[in-house]
C-alpha cells in the first residue's frame, strides 16, 4: 500500500494544485467579469479589489497549468493573507464568524505549493524535463 500511495502522491499533488487554481479562479472572474456570479459590490480594476481580481484570474491559471507554481504560489499566499487581515480578521477574531474560513485555506494550500512545487502534471515539471 505505501508503494501505490508513495507512486501516486506526485499526481494527487498536480490535481489539488488544479482544483485549488480553478475555484481559486471563479473570484477573480466575479470580480472582473461579474461570472461565474454577480460581483459583490461596486468595482473598480485601480483597487485593491481589482488587483486581487487581476491576481485571483491569472495567478489562478498559472496555477491551474503549474506554470512558475512556485513563486505564483507564494505571491498568491500573501495576497490571501493581506485579504484575511484587511477583510475578514477586523470583524471577529474566529473565521467562521468573520467569514474568513476560505482565505486561510487558500493560504496554506498555496504556502504548501511553494514548498511542493506543482506536482508531475505539471507545465514546470514538463520545462525541467523530469517526470
Amino acid at each position: 500500500m505505501e508503494k501505490f500511495l508513495n507512486a501516486w502522491r506526485p499526481r494527487v499533488l498536480s490535481v489539488v494544485r488544479m482544483v485549488s487554481a480553478f475555484l481559486f479562479m471563479q473570484h477573480g472572474g466575479q470580480k472582473l467579469f461579474g461570472f461565474p456570479a454577480a460581483p459583490r459590490g461596486e468595482f473598480e480594476l485601480f483597487s485593491l479589489s481589482g488587483a486581487a481580481g487581476v491576481l485571483e484570474l491569472f495567478g489562478g491559471a498559472l496555477l491551474l497549468v503549474g506554470l512558475f507554481t512556485r513563486p505564483v504560489a507564494f505571491v498568491l499566499s500573501g495576497l490571501m493573507a493581506f485579504a484575511y487581515f484587511i477583510a475578514h480578521a477586523p470583524r471577529d477574531f474566529w473565521p467562521l464568524n468573520n467569514g474568513g474560513e476560505l482565505a486561510i485555506m487558500f493560504c496554506f494550500t498555496f504556502f504548501y505549493f511553494v514548498f511542493a512545487g506543482g506536482g508531475c502534471w505539471s507545465l514546470d515539471c514538463l520545462r525541467s524535463g523530469r517526470r
